[in-house]
């Protein structure tokens, strides 16, 4: 049987704090690519689904139990159904749960890499209040980000004002109608056909 720990030392590896290891990371969680989801698949591809059935529910109850939950649910789908709907099946879930968690304030008990992960369900969410909420977060965890890889913190809230920005406009993120099938309105495929953003196409990691 997975352990959350299993799950998370996959996720991060032993070092959050240097530059090189932090940019790898990133390449790696946002980057997608075949094997990462190969790796995925293999050794967690079940947990979204324990997790939507209630199996996962004592992770609930500790920081970093709750993180690998929200990892489950917000992230491992992105890569297991990568370009379909199914993509964006478990996020009611995730972000309930992210929601929790931060509310118990497990967030600032984590390292600042980590509680990124407690926040992506809020980037994710078609709801404006909830962008900005986001971007808030973000905005306050550049504040206890290590100096060497505080950029990279920098970044996260660039990434998560396009988002909120994007919702902003349209009140949803027109790159979703597709695999949705959902109806785009005129602006939206004038957006699209115009190289407007489309967080990695397929909602991979931070999409």
């Amino acid at each position: 049987m997975v352990d959350c720990e299993d799950l998370l030392d996959f996720w991060f590896g032993a070092d959050l704090e240097s530059p090189a290891a932090v940019e790898g990371l990133v390449a790696k969680w946002f980057g997608g690519g075949p094997e990462f989801d190969r790796e995925i698949a293999e050794h967690f591809g079940a947990l979204p689904e324990r997790a939507l059935r209630g199996e996962l529910a004592r992770w609930e109850k500790a920081p970093r139990t709750s993180l690998a939950l929200v990892i489950a649910l917000d992230q491992l789908p992105r890569n297991l159904y990568r370009s379909s709907s199914r993509s964006y099946e478990f996020d009611p879930l995730a972000l309930e749960k992210a929601l929790g968690a931060i509310e118990r304030g497990f967030d600032s008990r984590l390292h600042p890499l980590e509680a990124t992960f407690l926040y992506l369900p809020l980037e994710h969410a078609e709801d404006l209040a909830l962008q900005e909420r986001c971007v808030g977060h973000f905005t306050r965890l550049v504040e206890r980000a290590p100096a060497a890889t505080c950029y990279c913190y920098e970044g996260f809230v660039d990434y998560a004002c396009s988002h909120r920005d994007v919702v902003r406009e349209f009140g949803r993120f027109p790159h979703r109608n597709a695999p949705l099938g959902r109806s785009s309105t005129p602006e939206e495929r004038a957006y699209l056909a115009g190289g407007g953003t489309t967080f990695g196409a397929s909602d991979a990691g931070a999409g």
